[in-house]
């Protein structure tokens, strides 16, 4: 029982060392600078993303699909929730204006934490996003009948809206 132990401690120790780095006692430079004065945001790594294009002689049925499941999938979990909650009271009653503006406000943007900061009023809405739905999505994110909004709906409602 005792050489099992020692085995046992023996292997682990040689698994653990193997994740450990090779070069030991050299401290990085690279960390969390936020916006100090100093920060030249050199490191900063811009990832081209293709430009939002309109898709004019997309049927509006495949559209709500996409823009549903747009707003569902997003980089952030703050948008997922509120975009795919809002997408699920909204984009059914949605004129083909407002399912163009929507269309325009997720997917043009390449940072969802703006889409977050003007829904919140937390930054102010640039003038080509502002319009009825930024207006309907600012007046979503109050929250005013304070419902529980801790998770994207699920999607059994589909169901029962295409019987």
């Amino acid at each position: 029982m005792w050489s099992s132990v020692v085995a046992k401690r023996l292997v682990t120790g040689m698994c653990q060392a193997s994740w450990r780095p090779t070069v030991t006692g050299l401290v990085s430079s690279r960390g969390y600078r936020g916006d100090s004065p100093e920060d030249t945001r050199g490191d900063l790594i811009e990832i081209p993303l293709p430009p939002w294009e309109e898709k004019p002689d997309e049927p509006t049925n495949i559209k709500r699909r996409r823009l549903l499941y747009e707003s569902r999938k997003r980089g952030m979990l703050e948008n997922c929730i509120l975009l795919s909650l809002f997408a699920k009271r909204y984009l059914n009653t949605m004129s083909e204006n407002q399912l163009l503006q929507y269309d325009r406000l997720i997917n043009e943007p390449s940072n969802d934490w703006d889409i977050y900061y003007w829904a919140t009023e937390a930054q102010p809405t640039p003038d080509v996003y502002q319009g009825d739905v930024m207006d309907m999505l600012k007046e979503f994110t109050k929250n005013r009948n304070q419902e529980q909004r801790l998770d994207a709906p699920s999607l059994e409602y589909l169901e029962k809206e295409s019987q």
